[in-house]
């Protein structure tokens, strides 16, 4: 039997102690996550599992080299969430694994489900690849060498969540601590000198001679890969590298972060590179450029996330393509802006759906009210605008709607990347456009 690793978010020190996390009626996630985490460390320890508590003094990036520096072959970590959301209305539990790892999934719902059945009023959310996550990839789940998780316990932004929370805190760490062992029980300890399995690698459709190897459930390819596919990975010194057999492979999940596609097909037991995408590299994260999808792969996409998503605004994806490209604007991006901002329309916060307010546009003098428009066409077209004042010093082609045009610095933010503490107070406000973009053009078969 392994051991099981278990950290408590946030972690790490700033001027006036631990790093507090997100913050809600009179506490916060890491005074929530800690008092839990130690519930569970001490139900696991009452049945006799060995069980390491990751210092809360930690930053993120310490926390995972602290796991990884300790772990081995037969142990678990999870890390405990309580996340805040822009609407008070959003609640309930998820948890998050490695995209494209079916073994991990199957933890994932091992654990969340143990929760669920001792805590059956938190609502379910659902196991979610962690390429679905904000800024599209989850640290925790990718650089932690042992099988991990990352678990959302509630939203501690909402009062029912955070109630429940704290009057059944018992409850939330039993149905942890079921979840861990359970999964903990599914990992099978590895001998000294471990035996991958082999996978095959295929590159824009063709198949490679060389084999990777498949582990922790994780696709292990070749690094001459990735230096086939002009993949500089000093960019990114983390990225997971072990030697088997007298050859160094990387974790092919990391490559996604070049804007390589990365599949997998457990029919076969292959791994799926792309690197021949339709996206013009140079363009992606311009935002006076041309966008790429359909009509059709933008609908498809809403109703994927969101099944109701186009019942009250069914012409949106053939509206954002129009205003657009009138103007010049990737409607790409000024679409993945819209999900981010609405939640792939579910709204939610101060924001209401007959606003037509796609991109949280606020007013002139900064008032409490943000600002309201005719009908969803000239909603997306005030979006347009404020786009274009971002990245452009060019006219507009169409008279302004947007109440805050001409307040904009013209042509200061061109990149997706440089609207990051500008449109939104969010530093990584970009980095999540961006990984909605990419979510789209996987969807669309783009990428």
């Amino acid at each position: 039997m392994g051991r099981i690793f278990i950290s408590a978010a946030h972690g790490g020190k700033e001027a006036g102690g631990i790093d507090p996390g997100s913050i809600a009626g009179g506490t916060t996630e890491a005074r929530e996550m800690i008092r839990l985490r130690d519930m569970v460390v001490a139900e696991l320890r009452s049945r006799n599992y060995d069980v390491l508590s990751i210092p809360d003094d930690l930053s993120s990036k310490d926390t995972i080299a602290w796991i990884n520096s300790r772990g081995r072959q037969d142990d678990v970590a999870v890390e405990i969430h309580a996340d805040a959301a822009s609407s008070p209305t959003v609640r309930g539990a998820s948890v998050f694994y490695i995209t494209n790892n079916n073994e991990r999934k199957k933890h994932a719902e091992i654990l969340l489900m143990s929760l669920l059945r001792r805590v059956p009023q938190i609502p379910n959310r659902g196991v979610k690849p962690d390429s679905d996550s904000g800024i599209g990839n989850l640290a925790f789940c990718r650089r932690t060498t042992i099988p991990s998780l990352l678990m959302n316990t509630c939203f501690i932004s909402n009062p029912d969540d955070r109630n429940l929370l704290q009057n059944r805190r018992r409850d939330f760490a039993i149905g942890i601590a079921d979840g861990l062992i359970a999964w903990s029980n599914t990992i099978d300890p590895t001998p000294s000198n471990p035996v991958y399995p082999t996978i095959n690698i295929t590159i824009n459709g063709q198949k490679y001679s060389e084999q990777g190897i498949l582990v922790n459930g994780n696709a292990y390819i070749p690094i001459d890969v990735a230096d086939r596919l002009r993949v500089d990975l000093s960019k990114i010194p983390e990225v997971r590298r072990l030697t088997y057999r007298r050859i160094v492979y990387v974790k092919a999940i990391e490559l996604r972060e070049f804007n390589i596609s990365v599949g997998w097909d457990s029919a076969t037991r292959t791994v799926i590179l792309r690197s021949n995408v339709i996206v013009f590299p140079g363009q992606f994260d311009k935002i006076m450029a041309r966008g790429y999808t359909s009509e059709i792969q933008l609908q498809i996409f809403l109703r994927n996330n969101n099944e109701n998503a186009l019942v009250k605004f069914p012409d949106l994806p053939k509206l954002y393509r129009e205003e657009a490209n009138i103007e010049g604007v990737n409607f790409d991006i000024a679409f993945c802006q819209m999900c981010v901002e609405t939640g792939f329309l579910r709204f939610g916060g101060d924001i209401k759906p007959e606003q037509n307010n796609f991109a949280g546009l606020g007013t002139i003098g900064g008032g409490s009210e943000t600002a309201t428009f005719e009908s969803a066409k000239i909603g997306i077209r005030a979006h347009i605008q404020r786009l274009k004042a971002y990245a452009s010093l060019e006219p507009l082609v169409q008279e302004v709607v947007d109440p805050r045009f001409r307040f904009v610095a013209r042509g200061i933010a061109p990149t997706i990347d440089e609207l990051s503490g500008r449109w939104s107070a969010d530093l990584q406000y970009g980095e999540k456009i961006k990984a909605m973009l990419k979510r789209l053009y996987e969807s669309a078969g783009l990428m």
